[in-house]
């Protein structure tokens, strides 16, 4: 059974930061691809960001590029979110997700395993 632990939500001002964090209770963390989705109020989840291997192999959804960075640490089984220049139409519900094939996911479907989400509200 594969848990995901989302922390690191809050509250934010226009332009802040913050950096969510993802624990993966997996024996072979290396081998899964993991990804980041957020949904609304009254909006369909949303692809935010992927990983696959490494910090290099990534990818994201165009709004979050050059403000978001996705990373994993494989000696701590927990992949990062770093949110910089955050705006109020970044508030949502932040979830983990996990794919046990190494590689790039972006649709949620393609994913086997979902955090319980951590909030995140920007204020303006």
């Amino acid at each position: 059974q594969v848990q995901l632990i989302e922390s690191g939500g809050g509250l934010v001002q226009d332009g802040g930061s913050l950096r969510l964090s993802c624990s993966a209770s997996v024996r072979t963390f290396e081998n899964y691809g993991f990804g980041w989705f957020r949904q609304a109020p009254g909006k369909e989840r949303e692809f935010v960001a992927a990983i696959g291997w490494n910090d290099v192999n990534v990818f994201y959804a165009d709004s979050m590029k050059g403000r978001f960075t996705i990373s994993r640490d494989n000696t701590k089984n927990t992949v990062y979110l770093q949110m910089n220049s955050l705006k109020p139409e970044d508030t949502a519900v932040y979830y983990c997700a996990a794919n046990n094939r190494l590689g790039l996911w972006l649709r949620s479907y393609e994913y086997d395993y979902w955090g319980q989400g951590t909030q995140v509200t920007v204020s303006s």
